[in-house]
């Protein structure tokens, strides 16, 4: 219907609207549903939802409507879940994933899993009960061998799901080095925007500047930090704590030098610094201005025996470093998953699997056979709970809280 929005009140003309009518169960929720489609002006719609809602109408709570399709069975928990992650993806790659289980990849997995399993407790519990009656035998290596085959696939969707996290939560890179090393000017480079004031005075970055770039599908923030020296400069010196703050936080590390100078005692000071366990990639700025084996500038090497040769000014070295940083996170050898359980599948997933371990181990210890459907009914009950066939309306409501207000 095409029309004028009109205050009832003072027959004021409010804008003019399209009015779209949707009879259950043909919506996306499968109830009556009205959708106004107003011109994108900020206070037009404004108005129109003052007025609508002064007519007795609400706002919808974040996520409603999906949950509304969910508890009237027109998508699944997963196809739902689904939407919000289509809606907050930031790369291509995490929209591909989000795709897969809306077009019910994930649900479909998880059902074919869960059938199999009840496939198994019926035949387990045929057993216990018409055992004498129809002189059935259990053939105990079958069900060992299925149960084992479920588990793993179980927990390679766990493993996969982890993998993929590097695409929805992306990573965090500190750029750190001493003062004037070429940090800001290459956060510059590598955003491709002027993000960064750059000047030849050490110490011009005083405090954390972020930039997001998308390198094959993975979200990465870089994070240009404060040069770390001594300094009487107290606004220099808080800089100073957030870089080293930095440190401990970030995913990954580029520890930035300058080339025309050579590896000092302060880059190696700073490289102790950096914990064990962290992502390292060892990068010599100004290039274009070192004609030198870049290599033999480096007199002392932590856990690798290359530098990452690049120019801020020019560019040289730049794919080299960002290739060799998704290759040590992980990127490039998760591009081939196809399915992703977001963090409360995954936790679901990983506790079905528990269970049938259980029930493996049970199966192992030679107890009786009704030991056995014990966990096995947890395993299938954990994975009826992912796909929200059998859930409380409380967890519903935890988990759409999270989604868009509208959607």
């Amino acid at each position: 219907m095409y029309g004028y929005v009109i205050n009832p009140t003072s027959q004021e003309r409010i804008d003019e609207a399209l009015l779209l009518i949707m009879k259950a169960p043909r919506s996306f929720t499968g109830e009556d549903v009205m959708e106004f489609h107003c011109h994108g002006g900020l206070i037009c719609v404004q108005r129109v939802l003052e007025l609508i809602l002064s007519e007795g109408a609400r706002r919808a709570l974040p996520g409603e409507f999906s949950q509304r399709a969910v508890l009237n069975g027109r998508i699944d928990l997963t196809r739902a879940e689904a939407i919000s992650a289509l809606i907050g993806a930031r790369s291509r790659r995490v929209t591909q994933l989000a795709m897969a289980s809306l077009t019910g990849a994930v649900y479909e997995k998880i059902i074919h899993l869960k059938e199999r399993l009840l496939n198994q407790l019926a035949e387990l519990e045929a057993h216990l009960d018409f055992e004498q009656e129809l002189l059935l035998s259990l053939d105990e290596y079958f069900i060992k061998t299925n149960l084992e085959s479920i588990h793993l696939e179980l927990t390679q969707l766990v493993a996969d799901g982890k993998r993929s996290n590097v695409f929805h939560q992306g990573l965090q890179v500190a750029l750190i080095g001493r003062p004037n090393v070429g940090k800001s000017s290459l956060l510059n480079r590598f955003s491709r925007q002027e993000k960064a004031i750059v000047t030849d005075l050490p110490g011009t970055t005083r405090d954390l500047l972020e930039s997001e770039i998308i390198i094959q599908g993975v979200p990465i923030t870089l994070l240009d930090t404060a040069g770390i020296q001594l300094t009487g400069d107290v606004v220099e010196k808080l800089g100073i704590e957030k870089s080293r703050q930095a440190i401990t936080s970030a995913d990954a590390i580029m520890l930035i030098f300058d080339l025309t100078e050579g590896w000092t005692s302060g880059d190696e000071e700073l490289l102790r610094e950096i914990p064990e366990d962290t992502i390292v990639l060892i990068v010599g700025n100004k290039a274009d201005k070192c004609s030198s084996n870049y290599n033999e500038l480096v007199t002392r090497v932590f856990r690798q025996s290359w530098i990452f040769p690049v120019s801020a000014q020019t560019g040289d070295g730049e794919d080299a470093i960002l290739s060799e940083l998704l290759g040590r996170c992980g990127a490039n050898e998760n591009q081939g998953i196809q399915l992703a359980l977001n963090a409360r599948q995954r936790d679901l997933a990983a506790e079905a699997a528990i269970f049938l371990n259980h029930t493996l181990m049970t199966i192992d210890q030679e107890l009786p056979i009704d030991f056995w459907t014990i966990d096995l009914r947890q395993a299938i009950a954990i994975l009826t709970e992912l796909t929200g066939e059998n859930i409380s309306e409380v967890t519903l409501d935890r988990i759409f809280s999270r989604f868009c207000i509208g959607k």
